[in-house]
Order: structure tokens, then sequence, then C-alpha cells
């Protein structure tokens, strides 16, 4: 064995005995970041602050809190966290947004306070085990998948095709952006427009430069609420 093999298979072992590439500390990390998420939605119901999502997803647990209905909430961020388990034991990445942002952040509290148990939402103590418990739990469920079933192959399963659609849809959210801004008002449409015409001569995805260009426009021309 030459020196550059020996020093990379030096390097795979340390590696394999760190923290941070162990197969037993994915379910710590995922808990803890669960933990943290879980326990943001509870200063969330209590305080009206401090819940880690979209505006978007979390207006949908604001209309629960308001009209008592969690049904849409539960449903969508449940959806979410089911989707992204199967993908991340596919495939080996886990979408932290769709899993734990909306799934473990939203989805579950929905559900939970649709049964009427509010104890660990409204204890930020009690949230925070809660979340650590679900993000242990979920955190095992991806290893137990993949390491008694995937590893022993070298297929994805078609999770490639899963990953593939998700950006190939991505592209078509740009000239919405374009649309929403100008909705807004036209300065802003116009700099969302700018943006995503930089972007495309940049022979970039041109939603991300709509997004920018929106937001630079709206520190000029801020929308009068």
């Amino acid at each position: 064995m030459d020196k550059e093999n020996l020093k990379d298979k030096e390097l795979e072992l340390k590696n394999a005995k760190s923290f941070w590439y162990a197969d037993w500390s994915f379910p710590l990390i995922v808990g803890m970041m669960s933990a943290g998420v879980f326990a943001g939605t509870s200063m969330y119901f209590n305080y009206g602050t401090g819940a880690f999502n979209e505006v978007a997803f979390v207006a949908m647990l604001k209309a629960g809190m308001t009209g008592g209905s969690y049904g849409a909430c539960a449903a969508f961020g449940a959806s979410f966290l089911f989707a992204r388990i199967l993908e991340g034991s596919l495939d080996g990445i886990f979408d932290l947004g769709g899993s734990i942002l909306t799934g473990v952040g939203l989805g579950i509290p929905a559900i939970l306070l649709s049964m009427n148990i509010t104890a660990p939402i409204k204890s930020f103590p009690l949230a925070l085990l809660t979340g650590g418990i679900i993000g242990i739990a979920i955190g095992l469920i991806i290893y137990g998948i993949r390491h008694f079933t995937l590893k022993q192959a070298n297929s994805t399963f078609g999770a490639d095709i899963m990953m593939g659609a998700g950006n190939e849809t991505g592209r078509f959210l740009g000239p919405l952006i374009i649309i929403s801004a100008v909705q807004a008002s036209i300065p802003i449409g116009l700099g969302a427009i700018i943006g995503a015409v930089i972007f495309y001569a940049w022979k970039k995805p041109i939603t991300g430069g709509a997004i920018i260009g929106a937001m630079i426009a709206g520190l000029f021309f801020p929308i009068k609420v």
C-alpha cells in the first residue's frame, strides 16, 4: 500500500470515529434541531413570535389558533414530514426544511392541538423535551431503514428522480415570483424583472434573481401597510 492510499485509509478511520461522521450521532443531531424548532413553535403559540418556518406556513397554524381548526396545518405538515423521511431513507439526503421546520415545527404541533393536547406546546421545557424525542425517533427511523435495507444495495430506488423532479419544478417559480412582485407594486415588480434578466444573462436560475431584485427594490420603494 503506497503512502497516499495509507493516508486516505487513516483519514477514513479517523472520520469513522468522529462524532460528525458516526452513524449514532445522526439521531442526536436531528433530535437537537427538532427540539429547537418545536420550542420555537411553543414560543409562537404563547407569545406570537419565534416560529422557525415560512410566513405562509405559519399563517396556517395561526389560522388554527384563531379559528380552532388545525386540520389543514396538520395534514400539510405531516405529509411533508412523511415524504421527507422516505426521501432521506432513500437517497441519504435529509431535507430539513420540509421535515423538521414544516413537519416537526407545524405538522406535529397541529396534530397535538387538534387532539386538545396543549401541554407539550404551552410549556417551553416540555416542548424542548418533546421535540428532542420526536427528532431522535425520526433519526432512528431513517438510520434503521438505510442500515437494514438500502445499505445492502447499490440502487437509490428512484430517489434521483424524486430530487430531479423537485429541482425542475423550481425553475417555474421565477415567473410566478415576478407576477407576485408586480402585484405588490410597480417598482418592486421592475426590480424583480431586472434581477431575473441579470441572472438569466448570468446563466443562473431566474428565481434567485427575481427574489433578490424584488428585495432590493423594496428597500428603496417600501410598501405602505
